[in-house]
């Protein structure tokens, strides 16, 4: 496999920009699972950097069941517009979202916590870790609301 194969299958198993791909691949002299590792040591560090950054942008997502008797709203916030505008971020938006909806949390602890739904060997903070790791930015859940027909609100 050639060095831009690599290159293109690092990125497409990681979603890591390009350049710390290569970085990974040049340090680890091209071996693909020494890639990976280094890619997930660095993603480690730079999570802990970026957690301390103010998140004054972002998008407010909204779901209602097929059955119209459960519906979420949450406020997912980010650094800059840029990245609340990407497809990527969207994404993300809408599968917190349906995962909200899916799973009652009553505190953001216990719903990053959460096993993901679509994929039990991850949970919520995973996924925000690993777009925080692919946009560079913080990325965090600010206020959630999940509502189920004929449940009382107060608490």
């Amino acid at each position: 496999m050639s060095n831009i194969e690599k290159l293109k299958q690092l990125r497409n198993e990681t979603g890591i920009s390009i350049a710390l791909c290569k970085k990974a691949l040049d340090e680890s002299k091209n071996d693909l699972e020494k890639a990976k590792k280094l890619l997930h040591k660095w993603g480690i560090e730079k999570v802990k950097d970026k957690l301390n950054k103010v998140t004054l942008q972002g998008a407010i997502f909204s779901y209602v069941h097929h059955n119209k008797k459960v519906a979420s709203l949450i406020e997912l916030l980010c650094e800059t517009d840029f990245v609340a505008a990407n497809e990527e971020f969207q994404k993300l938006g809408r599968e917190i979202c349906l995962q909200v909806a899916s799973i009652p949390a009553k505190t953001t602890e216990e719903l990053i916590n959460q096993e993901y739904i679509r994929d039990a060997s991850k949970k919520i903070s995973d996924l925000l870790n690993e777009s925080i790791l692919k946009f560079g930015e913080n990325i965090k859940i600010g206020r959630f609301f999940r509502w189920q027909l004929g449940e009382n609100s107060e608490n």
